[in-house]
């Protein structure tokens, strides 16, 4: 039986397990009563392993890969095995007779290595364990079935151009899937396929270096690498992947610029302004970015001077600009050199320099019209004061630098000369005074005189003229002329061709103007002041530049009646002082009269007043009292602030007189209002009616006699809508006709010889006047031309009753005669 078990564990895996089956058993059968030691661990009565499964294996059935058997099996059938755990029933089955584990399908280790299962022995007819729960492990066993990777390919790497042979480029790395415990399946060797002989990669770290020296970025930038990794030591039967690494050269500074040719021409016109280019230059440098970054500088001392070269915001190219304003009368063309240099330089690469070229520069100057050309760039004259117009200043010359032959003609601009105190002579340019100056006026006159080349021009009767020259040659025959009768072909006056210059004239100055006192001195002095007391210092004024520069002499008044005296001192001003015999009181102020004289050529002299008052004064020198004209001068009040005064006290009396003139005029717009309130009223109330038809709205023997009609009842009017006023007394009227018809004409001729009484009809007072009436219209605007002569007789209209008192008010008295 023991050899039985024997050959069984060695095909399951091996002689580790036999002891280890012994103690469990031994353990086992101290349980069922048999005397023995107790154990600290449950005894194993049944056999078990690890077992092994080949992955991929495919075979035709169920693959046998072990058995379990207990030693309470004694073969009678009772004993049945179970498996459970990790792919029990589906991965692996077991036979519940005999214990034998079966795989039923093909398994990949890489997907999953091992399996842990549990195996247990129980009866069969009612399933109670026999023994204990067993745990074991069924192990997939590996085989190369997983080729290598690269996980990170392809790979992109950059080394340096021109590096040495072993320079690291890149490391690339493969993965095998495959147990790199078992066998050689995962043991991966690295190769070139594809790069040879550039690069070579390290079998055992996967490391791409460098296998040349020298590589130039110019000739090839970037290179393919193909890298092999091959499993099984590389050895025959291995599985193989591969990956790409791009490789690109980088740039270093190992190309010296070049120009392309040795010589460059260019042109200008002498106009070009500094700063104008001419051309461009460059040098070719196969190299890259800051490696390719080039300076340009002129070599030749002739060029330098008249042209300047730079470097472009790129850094290539060279602008060749001009420095100085060009002369092609005075030279026409440039020749120079000029070279580029390289900015940054690697001293590794020294060996492959020099980094710099030269090239021959030739810039050939074109003639170009000019404006002329001054002699002067600014000019300074001078000229005196009060000459006489006409007088000689100077001369302004110009030329013209393409034809020194030509003719020129000056004028002077109208804005720098407003008030034409000047002239120049077009042909020339002499410039002359056109009027007086005066130099205390203005000093400086500052000119802008034009210079203008001339061309052609024509004459007002012989047709044409060669333009003014000096000697002329006979010209070409005359140009044709237009239909119209001007010339064709021959350029007029052109402004074109112009040049401006500065002219300073500085006025030069002469004594013309006598000296004055700078101000005008009012001053007062105490009557108790001591002889030889300084009242005030004057000072004088000259507004020559030689009496300036001179100085001015005071002489005050002489002989022994002077009230004061007058002290020079020499510096342009004087003393006042009080004379040893004091001025008598008086209410009137001092006018002391003072000489002044400068020291020109001619000298001149003039004669200023000091207005000094007597004042009396309190003990501390202040004034207590003194004249009108000496308090205001002491208590500060200058005739400005007198006139302020007397300027504000006149504007509040215009504000009081235009106050007083609008209340007036809203006064008398009130009375003309209540004036049209009764005519307004008359047309409301209409109480004239319809005329001698009308005999129910009043009395008409009031009308036919007005003397013997009642005197109105005292007491309030009867009319409340007119305003109440006082009657006028009137003179006693003879008594008139008793005709209403004469008495009517009577009133209508008064009413038109009264030039104060408007037209107050023109409104239409009237409504209605009756039909056929004998009397005839009572408008005054058609009655002027029938009534004439003097008017006769009234009656008087206030006796006629309270209905005709507005027709007394309006035509009842007449305005007295103007005086």
């Amino acid at each position: 039986m023991w050899g039985l078990v024997r050959l069984l564990l060695a095909w399951l895996g091996g002689w580790g397990c036999m002891g280890r089956l012994a103690a469990p058993a031994r353990a086992w059968a101290g349980s069922r009563g048999h005397p023995g030691p107790a154990l600290l661990r449950t005894r194993r009565s049944w056999v078990w392993n690890q077992f092994f499964v080949i992955e991929e294996y495919a075979g035709p059935e169920p693959v046998l890969i072990g058995k379990l058997h207990s030693d309470v099996d004694r073969g009678e059938g009772r004993t049945k095995y179970l498996l459970t755990g990790e792919g029990a029933g589906t991965v692996f089955v077991i036979d519940e007779a005999t214990g034998n584990i079966h795989v039923t399908k093909s398994l990949d280790r890489e997907e999953k290595a091992q399996y842990v299962l549990l195996a247990q022995a129980v009866d069969r007819a009612s399933n109670r364990p026999l023994e204990p729960p067993s745990e074991f492990i069924i192990k997939v066993q590996d085989i190369n079935d997983n080729p290598p990777i690269f996980p990170l390919g392809p790979y992109h790497a950059t080394v340096p151009e021109m590096s040495n042979v072993g320079t690291s480029v890149i490391q690339v790395t493969a993965h095998d899937a495959d147990d790199p415990s078992y066998g050689n399946s995962a043991k991966l060797v690295y190769s070139v396929l594809d790069g040879l002989p550039f690069f070579s990669v390290d079998p055992q770290t996967g490391v791409v270096r460098t296998a040349i020296p020298n590589m130039d970025r110019e000739t090839q930038e970037e290179f393919l690498v193909v890298i092999q990794a091959k499993d099984m030591g590389g050895h025959m039967g291995g599985l193989s992947g591969s990956t790409t690494v791009t490789v690109t050269l980088s740039d270093v500074n190992d190309n010296p610029p070049k120009f392309p040719q040795s010589l460059y021409q260019f042109s200008v016109v002498e106009t070009a302004g500094p700063g104008t280019l001419v051309g461009r230059l460059r040098a070719q440098d196969p190299d890259l970015g800051d490696n390719a970054l080039m300076a340009y500088s002129i070599l030749d001392g002739e060029g330098s001077e008249a042209f300047s070269i730079s470097t472009d915001s790129q850094g290539r190219d060279g602008l060749l600009t001009v420095r100085k304003p060009l002369d092609f009368e005075s030279r026409r063309s440039y020749s120079f050199r000029v070279e580029a240099t390289n900015t940054l330089i690697d001293p590794a690469y020294l060996r492959r320099g020099p980094f710099k070229d030269v090239a021959s520069v030739r810039v050939v100057v074109q003639d170009a019209p000019e404006p002329p050309a001054f002699t002067q760039a600014a000019y300074h004259l001078t000229v005196p004061e009060n000459k006489a117009p006409g007088t000689l200043v100077g001369q302004i010359s110009a030329a013209d630098l393409d034809s020194p032959a030509s003719p020129i003609r000056y004028s002077i601009l109208p804005h720098s000369d407003p008030e034409r105190c000047f002239s120049i002579q077009p042909e020339e340019g002499t410039i002359h005074t056109a009027a007086p100056l005066d130099r205390e006026a203005r000093v400086w006159h500052n000119l802008t005189v034009l210079a203008t080349e001339l061309g052609w021009s024509w004459g007002p009767e012989r047709g044409w003229v060669p333009p003014l020259v000096a000697k002329w040659s006979a010209p070409a025959a005359p140009p044709q002329r237009s239909p119209v009768g001007s010339p064709v072909g021959i350029p007029q006056d052109s402004s074109a061709q112009a040049s401006r210059v500065q002219v300073a004239i500085q006025t030069l100055d002469e004594n013309d103007n006598a000296p004055q006192l700078a101000e005008p001195y009012d001053t007062f002095v105490c009557d108790s002041a001591a002889p030889g007391q300084l009242i005030q210092v004057i000072r004088a004024l000259d507004r020559d530049e030689v009496g300036n520069s001179s100085h001015v002499s005071f002489q005050g008044p002489l002989g022994p009646d002077a009230n004061f005296t007058v002290q020079d001192n020499r510096d342009g001003s004087a003393s006042l002082l009080l004379p040893s015999r004091p001025a008598p009181p008086r209410h009137a102020p001092y006018l002391v009269p003072i000489e002044l004289w400068d020291w020109g050529q001619p000298a001149l002299s003039s004669t200023a007043t000091v207005t000094i008052s007597v004042c009396r004064c309190q003990p501390d020198g202040s004034v207590a009292s003194c004249w009108p004209e000496a308090h205001l001068s002491a208590a500060g009040l200058s005739t400005g602030a007198l006139l302020a005064i007397i300027t504000c006290v006149g504007a509040l009396l215009a504000l009081v007189v235009l106050f007083v003139a609008l209340r007036r005029q809203k006064q008398e717009a009130l009375m003309v209002l209540e004036e049209e309130d009764v005519r307004e009223n008359i047309i409301t109330y209409d109480d004239e009616g319809g005329g001698e038809e009308d005999t129910e709205a009043f009395d008409i023997t009031a009308l036919q006699n007005p003397d013997g009609a009642a005197p109105p009842a005292p007491g309030p009017p009867a009319r409340r809508d007119v305003l109440p006023r006082a009657r006028v007394s009137r003179q006693p009227r003879p008594p008139g006709p008793a005709d209403v018809a004469q008495l009517l004409a009577l009133r209508l001729r008064e009413a038109d010889e009264d030039p104060g009484v408007p037209p107050y009809d023109s409104v239409q007072v009237y409504g209605y006047e009756g039909r056929g009436s004998s009397c005839g219209s009572l408008s005054s605007l058609g009655s002027g031309s029938e009534a004439g002569g003097a008017p006769g007789p009234a009656e008087p209209l206030d006796d006629w009753g309270p209905l005709f008192r507005t027709l007394a008010e309006l035509y009842g008295a007449k305005e007295p005669p103007a005086p």
